[in-house]
């Protein structure tokens, strides 16, 4: 009998892409809020524990990857991260919940797993709230961190990249905001990958390139045949706002461990 595993916002960029290719080895069962976009999903309000509760109790999964999130929404982010660590701890399943380098200041630039949050504005101060009460209510989980996603089109910095170029968006690319992008294919294969194990504890899994955010900007659109010349550049320093500027997440560990590869930016958007 084939094991079940149950994503949460499997609607979403990342959530839908782990439920596609986790459907080869096991039976997917995923959740939505807002966007139905499969007809097996189950409409679910994370901010509601025992809604929580009852569905992984119906379901049964063997593992839960947790991907849903809110970037507005304290509730959601935090809260609703509680409640499904409450939950996959209560009934002894599985959990890995996928956390973000937003929770780092930038001030040290290279964070390895051992390093603690020093969030600087609200949507990393939420994430850190979801990490702490993860790793408080179900210490077997493991708690990935991630950065930028991307890849297939469908990615944040993709999307506004394009929209920047038309211009259907005000604003611009930070030259000095520094991350290390990862392919959605490979971050959903490394969650599905630590669905099946039994790794405990936080572990970065992000791409080997630190790149800044207005030179992959230059990659993105050189990728879909775009004049990257039109891509307004700017610096953080510069706009007032309280972002992380350099943030680097070591992978020693997550290379070491995982089967899965992951590729660097200029690898997988080079051509």
């Amino acid at each position: 009998m084939t094991d079940r595993i149950l994503i949460t916002g499997a609607t979403g960029h990342l959530g839908s892409r782990i439920a596609e290719r986790a459907a080869a080895g096991w039976s997917v069962a995923g959740t939505y809020f807002s966007s139905a976009g499969h007809h097996g999903h189950e409409r679910l309000d994370v901010r509601d524990p025992a809604a929580v509760r009852d569905l992984i109790e119906r379901v049964r999964p063997a593992a839960v990857i947790h991907t849903a999130t809110g970037r507005e929404d304290w509730r959601v982010m935090a809260d609703g991260a509680a409640h499904v660590a409450v939950a996959a701890a209560a009934l002894n399943v599985r959990l890995v919940h996928v956390s973000s380098d937003a929770i780092f200041s930038g001030d040290a630039v290279e964070y390895d797993e051992s390093a603690l949050p020093d969030p600087v504005y609200r949507y990393g101060a939420a994430k850190a709230a979801a990490e702490t009460a993860v790793r408080a209510v179900c210490p077997a989980a493991a708690v990935v961190r991630t950065s930028l996603i991307l890849g297939d089109g469908r990615g944040q910095h993709e999307k506004l990249t394009h929209d920047l170029i038309r211009g259907d968006r005000q604003g611009a690319l930070y030259t000095d905001m520094v991350r290390k992008p990862v392919h959605v294919e490979d971050l959903a294969d490394a969650l599905i990958e630590l669905a099946a194990g039994d790794y405990r504890g936080v572990l970065n899994v992000a791409g080997p390139d630190a790149i800044d955010h207005h030179a992959l900007g230059v990659l993105i659109a050189r990728r879909a045949g775009l004049d990257p010349s039109r891509i307004p550049a700017g610096r953080i320093a510069d706009s007032g706002l309280r972002l992380p500027a350099d943030v680097r997440l070591r992978t020693d560990r997550a290379v070491s461990l995982l089967h899965t590869r992951l590729r660097g930016v200029r690898e997988f958007l080079a051509g």
